[in-house]
């Protein structure tokens, strides 16, 4: 007699969102290869949202555009929300994960650590960027705030308790990518599915 297994749902989610700021679309896989598609028009945020999506194993589209000739701060931002609010549908009830991830990651002279759970409780500890970090212009566009800011709209709105350290680093290109680049080895940990795991990693029955 042949053994069969429940199938697990896809853990994908599409999201929309517009404002008079900024118009937001955006699709991801859970389960995915670290396939992406990203245009957000801030050229320098496609490149960490590829990193994201490559070292996390999540499949990530991302269309967007605002009033960058403002500032990029609001598009960024809402995608920074709408990023967090797919992780957070696509995650469902969180049955199966193993819920914890760690990770320490180099990219030349700088180094991050990065650690995720998905707790369902919002939490952000950023600390160790060198100071005149936030004042920076990446790529002319972007400022060196704007990656505290990021994490902070993902963590609240995907429910997750995320510490990101920088360990060292001089180049403010550097630093970045580490930074995302470690949240995202975290976060493909924590959001794997565990054989071993059985409902919900939690003493309380629910995240």
């Amino acid at each position: 007699m042949s053994s069969s297994s429940t199938p697990v749902a896809p853990r994908v989610a599409h999201l929309q969102r517009e404002t008079s700021e900024s118009s937001i679309e955006l699709t991801l896989n859970l389960d995915g290869t670290g396939v992406s598609d990203i245009h957000t028009t801030v050229p320098f945020f496609d490149h960490l949202l590829t990193a994201f999506a490559k070292h996390s194993l999540t499949d990530l589209t991302v269309r967007a555009h605002g009033d960058t000739d403002i500032d990029v701060h609001h598009t960024v931002e809402d995608i920074g929300i709408v990023l967090g609010q797919a992780i957070k549908q696509a995650l469902g009830d969180k049955s199966g994960i193993s819920r914890y991830g760690d990770a320490l990651v180099p990219l030349d002279e700088a180094l991050a650590q990065a650690v995720v759970d998905i707790s369902g409780r919002p939490y952000l500890v950023h600390t160790g960027e060198p100071a005149g970090f936030e004042f920076h212009l990446i790529g002319g566009h972007f400022t060196g705030s704007m990656v505290r800011h990021v994490f902070e709209a993902i963590t609240f709105n995907a429910g997750l308790t995320v510490h990101v350290t920088v360990m060292g680093g001089r180049d403010p290109h550097h630093i970045a990518e580490a930074e995302f680049k470690a949240f995202a080895r975290a976060f493909r940990l924590a959001k794997a599915l565990d054989p071993l795991v059985v409902g919900i990693p939690s003493t309380k029955g629910a995240l």
